[in-house]
């Protein structure tokens, strides 16, 4: 599967930005998806993460009750709705793919990555 993750940009802090993740290639309904972010000098850290079949939904504790998961597998996408942003949220943000993942937050478990969106959040 290849990923496509968009939607990324400049915000002011409490603002919101959506980001998108489309996935071409092989079923994506059997895909668990994820989110991750990385700053300069830091590892890759786990945001959020939706089961392949859109039941369950994880988020790390840094995100939870601002930051939405949810996917269409009609349109092949996942979506990370990003609510009440603050400067530490700026990061390059990933989607990440794992076939029949279900709460998958490590980054060595996923077997497909799309290429980064850059979000910056100004204070």
């Amino acid at each position: 599967v290849q990923l496509q993750a968009s939607g990324g940009g400049l915000v002011q802090a409490g603002g919101s930005l959506r980001l998108s993740c489309a996935a071409s290639g092989r079923a994506f309904s059997s895909y668990g998806m994820g989110w991750f972010r990385q700053t300069q000098g830091k590892a890759r850290e786990f945001v959020s993460a939706i089961s392949w079949r859109g039941d369950s939904t994880y988020y790390a504790d840094s995100v939870k009750g601002r930051f939405t998961i949810s996917r269409d597998n009609a349109k092949n996408t996942v979506y990370l709705q990003m609510n009440g942003l603050k400067p530490e949220d700026s990061a390059v943000y990933y989607c990440a793919a794992k076939p029949y993942g279900v709460g998958v937050s490590l980054r060595y478990d996923y077997d497909y990555w799309g290429q980064g969106t850059l979000v910056t959040v100004s204070s």
